[in-house]
Parts: structure tokens; sequence; C-alpha cells
């Protein structure tokens, strides 16, 4: 093999950049031009990154983040086994992109069936990576530069930023609260919308308005009177809704969820928003989907086609076994929509019982994982600190998981800025856990008791 003499290529171009001042490896050489898209200025910070890593860190008991920390079904978890066991080598390829046949198949017969309309698999229904992913894809495609969003305050926090990353400008109306009369303990069915006000909050600029029901934190269920006015004023105004109801399954005292797209006139404006995180108590898998109408889950298509693209096959197929025997046993005692309700209340009544004991005044959801307690008889363990920029519940939740152990979430987290200190004396509560964690928050929360009664 022949050798040619002399420097290679590559020494006389090194030899090159060194006379001329550069060396080969120069860590000098760093980008002077902004490197961060206009989109992502103001949403940096996140609620969870923060309550997370304190809680990982301090807390004996985490009610702060929204998951269960107890097990799936058994029936589910046994599907999740078939599909990765099975004989069917093709359950760990790819399948269709807008979900797995088997899964749109039974979802689109299930939700036609609770919307009382003939919904085709492959047009009606979309399968996301969490019902996250099916907002992200609803903001994405539907709102352009300078349209106004509505969101109903509190909400759920990703909301404000993902309206902001696409271009658009969050437009917040608040439920308020109004105490009952009776003496009892507030409920979140008390804190209301005010229909003058919401109507206010619609213009020429409005493209759409994002209704959660249950809502994330407060558990409350929209009534049909609600969500009536919300219909009139979308119908009137030609608004698209865009319905976060995650927490369909999880509603309490016989309350009814009602869902926005089977009232006059929503059919054709509405993306339904589902969670098999939420319904079967896997969240985790990140199994979610959109339902709606050809015209509007096509732009959601776009979107999904050219982010995610594919959602897990595996997790897909086992969440089409469960809602197939789902749809089986619908209505009766064994299906777990109606288990899994009755447990969470229990669990919802003991917290509730707990809190309430200690002196926190908690606000009974109607709905959800989740419960908000008035923290306003604390203030002093906590004191206040007079014109400070963060509220005081964040504050007190974070004196509160480094000194008791004990992990919630501040309620001014769903909140825009403006608005944070209306409502500052209140921490969410998650009680979707299993009765040792419970009983291990009440430990802690009568312990406390003791240290603030004894001389």
């Amino acid at each position: 093999m022949l050798r040619r003499a002399g420097p290679s290529l590559r020494h006389f171009l090194l030899e090159r950049k060194s006379s001329a001042g550069y060396s080969s490896y120069s860590s000098e050489a760093k980008m002077s031009r902004p490197v961060q898209a206009r989109r992502l200025e103001g949403i940096d910070k996140n609620i969870w990154v923060e309550f997370v890593k304190l809680a990982a860190t301090y807390s004996t008991v985490n009610l702060g983040q929204g998951f269960p920390d107890f097990p799936p079904p058994d029936f589910l978890q046994k599907a999740f086994v078939r599909a990765l066991s099975g004989e069917n080598h093709m359950l760990h390829q790819y399948t269709r992109a807008f979900g797995h046949p088997p899964l749109v198949k039974i979802l689109a017969q299930f939700f036609g069936k609770l919307l009382g309309r003939d919904l085709d698999p492959m047009t009606n229904v979309m399968v996301t990576v969490g019902a996250y992913q099916a907002l992200f894809c609803c903001f994405q495609a539907f709102v352009d530069e300078g349209d106004e969003v509505i969101i109903i305050e509190p909400f759920f926090d990703c909301y404000e930023p993902m309206v902001k990353m696409a271009g658009g400008m969050p437009v917040f109306v608040p439920l308020r609260p109004k105490a009952p009369k009776d003496g009892k303990l507030m409920s979140s069915a008390d804190w209301h919308l005010d229909p003058a006000e919401l109507a206010s909050k619609f213009s020429e600029r409005t493209k759409a308005i994002v209704l959660n029901s249950p809502n994330n934190p407060l558990g409350k269920v929209f009534s049909r009177g609600e969500l009536e006015l919300i219909a009139d004023l979308c119908v009137k105004h030609d608004v698209l809704c865009i319905s976060d109801e995650v927490y369909e399954w999880l509603v309490y005292d016989g309350k009814e969820h009602i869902r926005i797209a089977s009232l006059q006139g929503m059919w054709d404006r509405t993306v339904t928003i589902g969670s098999a995180g939420k319904s079967f108590s896997a969240t985790g898998w990140k199994v979610g989907w959109t339902v709606g109408p050809n015209r509007l889950l096509q732009h959601l298509r776009t979107v999904h086609q050219n982010s995610v693209y594919h959602c897990a096959t595996v997790a897909q197929e086992a969440v089409a076994q469960g809602f197939q025997r789902e749809l089986e046993l619908y209505g009766k005692p064994e299906s777990y929509f109606i288990q899994l309700p009755k447990e969470l209340q229990q669990k919802r009544d003991w917290l509730v019982q707990s809190l309430g004991a200690v002196g926190m005044k908690p606000i009974i959801p109607e709905g959800t994982y989740f419960l908000v307690a008035d923290i306003s008889e604390f203030k002093s363990d906590v004191p206040d600190v007079p014109d400070s920029d963060e509220p005081y519940d964040s504050r007190f939740a974070k004196w509160m998981v480094k000194n008791k152990g004990l992990a919630a979430i501040p309620l001014s987290a769903f909140y825009c800025g403006a608005h944070k200190n209306n409502y500052n004396h209140f921490i969410r509560f998650c009680f979707a856990k299993e009765e040792a964690t419970l009983k291990a928050a009440n430990d802690i929360l009568q312990k406390w008791k003791r240290e603030k009664t004894s001389p």
C-alpha cells in the first residue's frame, strides 16, 4: 500500500488554524447571539419542578403531586403483561400514528355511547401521549398570534404557558367563592362563575375557552346550568371549547359529570380530552386521547404527526382491553369506573376530617383527586411578610414540607400572576393515596396540633 509523503491534510489545516491564533479545540468561541426562542420568555419556571424537588428532599408524606401511590387494577396490569409477553410481537413495534386501531375503536364505541352519536374511530378519536400532549396539540393547532383564549381560574397550570407558546393571549375569569350560610364546610360547588363577568371576556378576538370539569385543583364539577351558560356564549361568539375531562369518572356524592360536547350546538366546536392515567390509576403510562369532529381533529393530527408522532403501542393495547371490560360492565357494580370513585370518596372524607381536626378548613371537592384547605388559622406558624413577592401559601407550603415533612401545593400556583395574591391562603392536598399514606399524614397533623396547643 502506497503512503503519500509529506504532512497530512488534517495536519496542514490544524497548523493553519493555529497560525491564525486559533486552537483546534478552542473553548473561547462561544455563541453571542440569543439562543432562546421568544415564545419561551417568561414561562421557564414550573411549580412542579420546584415542589417535587422539595418533596423528595424533605417530605415524609407527599400529598402534593396528583398521582395514586396504589397500583392500577389487576385486570389492567394483566392486560399489559399479556401485551408485553404475548405472541403478537408486533405490539413491540410502531402502530397507527393517530391511535392503535383496537384502542380508537373501543374509545369510539365507548364515548359514542356516552355522547349519543356514532363516532368514526379513524377521524373522531386521536390517541396522545397523555392528556398533556392532547392539550398541547389543541393550542398549537387552533391558536394564532394574537388570539385570545379564556381560562377559568383556578386552572391546571400548563394552560397559560401553552397558550403563550402558541402566540395567544390568555384571558382569565375566576370562580368566586361564596361561603354557605348554614355554617357548614364550604364545597367546591360554592365557587361560581359570575355570568356577566364571563360574558364580558368574550370578544371578536376570542378563539377558544378552556373548560376543566371536574376542575383541578378545586374539585368543582360544573353543573348543567353553568355548562349551558358557557355553551351559549361559545355559540353566540363562534368560539371553540377545549374541554379537559380527565377526571370524568371521579365524581362524588351522587354528582353527575356532564360532557359539554353533548349540549346543543357544542359537538361541532368542542375537543374533549381524556386520560387513561386518571381513569385507570396508571398516570405513568401516559395514554390520553381527544374526541371531536374531524374538522377539528384533522388539525390536531397535523401537530401530532410533526411532534411525537406515536404513542407506546403496548400501553395502548392494555388500555384498549381495559375499556373493553368497562364497556361490558358499564353501569354495573363491578365496573372500575364505579368502584374507584367510591373508594376515593372515603379517602376524601377521611382527609377532610383529619384536616378539620387540626384547624384547617377543607373545601369539600365534588370530584378529582384533590381537596383545597384554608390555612388562615395557621398564620401564627408562618407569619406574613408584608410586600413579599412570593404568595403566602407558597411560603407556607415550603415551610410545611421542610419543618413538618408534609408536602402540598399552594393554590396560588393555579392563578395568573396578577391574581395570585387574591387566593393565597389555600393549599391543595391529593387524597388519591394508600390508607397508610393518609394515616401517616394524619399522624403528622396530630403531632402538629399537639405542638400548637402545648404550653
